[in-house]
């Protein structure tokens, strides 16, 4: 996940993540007027990327994610009055949750993608503990704050289906007045491992 006031600035951040092979981008959203321009020019500059948006709190800034054309949204609340425009709006909706009762809620709504959040506070064995007792029956979960690329490789193993990652993308920098951050340099390797350990058996057709 990538943040800042124009999402044109993230420009070289997505070119390295689309060049290491991200192909899930989320642009944070932010109340400047040419957020949803801009979110539709960085699809145009990069058609091999899924983009959407992070931090939908509001029906305004769920309007203007319709209006970006970006196909879905992540919010860090379980807002039903969201869901509802969201699905009017044709576009996914993945909420926050945190408790069993979250989960439970976000489950009845109809959301088959859940975002735990903050993952951070909460530790990579969470996850499987909260789905036992529910009996397993727990939407697809995303673990999103505060983690880092030597985080993923543990919450993946512990349950969680995907893991979002936000400034632990980037490693801390020698140079701290240099004009884009560095990416971790872990990040390529975690993403080959994954590829990897997803690639279908020698002569097994992969389905369309």
């Amino acid at each position: 996940m990538l943040r800042a006031l124009q999402p044109l600035s993230l420009v070289e951040r997505v070119s390295q993540l689309n060049t290491l092979g991200l192909r899930h981008v989320e642009i944070g959203f932010s109340a400047h007027p040419a957020w949803s321009e801009q979110c539709r020019e960085l699809q145009l500059r990069f058609p091999e990327v899924s983009f959407g948006a992070a931090s939908v709190r509001s029906a305004e800034a769920l309007a203007r994610v319709a209006e970006a054309g970006l196909g879905y949204a992540m919010a860090p609340v379980l807002e039903p009055t969201l869901i509802a425009q969201a699905r009017d709006l044709g576009i996914l909706l993945v909420p926050g949750v945190m408790t069993p009762t979250e989960v439970h809620q976000a489950s009845a709504l109809g959301c088959a993608l859940v975002k735990l959040f903050p993952a951070v506070n909460l530790g990579p064995s969470y996850w499987r503990s909260l789905s036992v007792p529910m009996g397993g029956m727990v939407p697809f979960c995303i673990a999103a704050g505060g983690l880092n690329v030597a985080d993923v490789a543990d919450w993946l193993r512990q349950g969680v289906d995907a893991v979002v990652l936000g400034q632990g993308l980037f490693a801390a920098s020698l140079e701290p007045l240099a004009a884009e951050p560095m990416i971790d340099p872990q990040l390529g390797a975690v993403l080959r491992q994954l590829e990897a350990a997803h690639k279908p058996p020698k002569g097994e057709k992969i389905p369309h």
